[in-house]
């Protein structure tokens, strides 16, 4: 299974992201889990202000409805980084139900795919098959 350098969690419910976090470290995926509860705060740990060479995550798992800055908000907000920054990070929308216009905007919105919430052991080897397999050496 790949594991990845880092990965950041985006979800305004605490409880959720307490679970996600259990369950990646339980399945030692990533070397870092980064976690923001909304997608200002998530922006801030992608692209502090002066620091144009933080690491980005190799994936972000992110929720659509959060107070302060949405997920809709925050990938048009990811979209104005310069594409080298951008370019080895999937993002992965995490909802528990989504509305035909959120479902509409997002075909604009560099989305790889959408996962329904919750989050489970079987959904992160979905992803990390898709999307990072080619990473491994020998495959």
């Amino acid at each position: 299974m790949p594991h990845l350098a880092r990965i950041l969690l985006v979800d305004d419910d605490s409880t959720t992201n307490f679970l996600n976090q259990l369950l990646l470290r339980r399945m030692a995926v990533a070397g870092e889990l980064l976690v923001a509860e909304n997608g200002a705060e998530a922006l801030h740990l992608l692209a502090p202000p002066g620091d144009t060479d933080a690491p980005l995550p190799a994936l972000i798992l992110l929720d659509v409805n959060m107070p302060v800055m949405n997920g809709i908000e925050f990938l048009r907000a990811w979209q104005q980084l310069p594409l080298p920054r951008r370019q080895g990070t999937v993002v992965v929308m995490l909802t528990t139900s989504l509305h035909t216009r959120d479902l509409q905007q997002m075909q604009q919105l560099p989305v790889a795919t959408i996962v329904d919430k919750p989050l489970t052991e079987a959904k992160v080897h979905a992803i990390l098959d898709r999307y990072f397999q080619q990473q491994l050496p020998g495959i």
